[in-house]
């Protein structure tokens, strides 16, 4: 996977909205969007470090996927991705709403 393919993985695994990346790092949302299509442009070093910092990941991370200095996160299970590719699907007040269970769900849980 090159630079687009882990940018789009890590703003999922992170749950960060293009708009979102767009105001941490000081770039456009076009230019962040523009990365992330197939015939996107790869960014400069200066955006591809505002990106990487604002993700809490090393820029050999977003080129290479991987990274010496941190322990490799381990990946979604099978459940995990659908939950995922459901919950992407929602609108915010949906969201919230299925947040709230699942704390409340865990915290049952924990008591039992």
């Amino acid at each position: 996977m090159g630079f687009r393919e882990n940018l789009k993985e890590e703003l999922i695994y992170q749950d960060i909205q293009i708009k979102e990346l767009a105001q941490r790092t000081g770039l456009s949302k076009n230019t962040i969007a523009n990365y992330l299509t197939v015939n996107g442009n790869l960014p400069n070093i200066e955006s591809a470090v505002k990106i990487a910092q604002a993700l809490g990941v090393s820029v050999e991370f977003l080129v290479t996927g991987k990274d010496a200095k941190l322990k490799p996160k381990k990946p979604l299970s099978a459940k995990m991705k659908k939950i995922n590719d459901v919950f992407q699907r929602l609108d915010e007040f949906d969201c919230s709403i299925v947040i709230d269970l699942a704390e409340r769900l865990s915290k049952r849980k924990s008591k039992k």
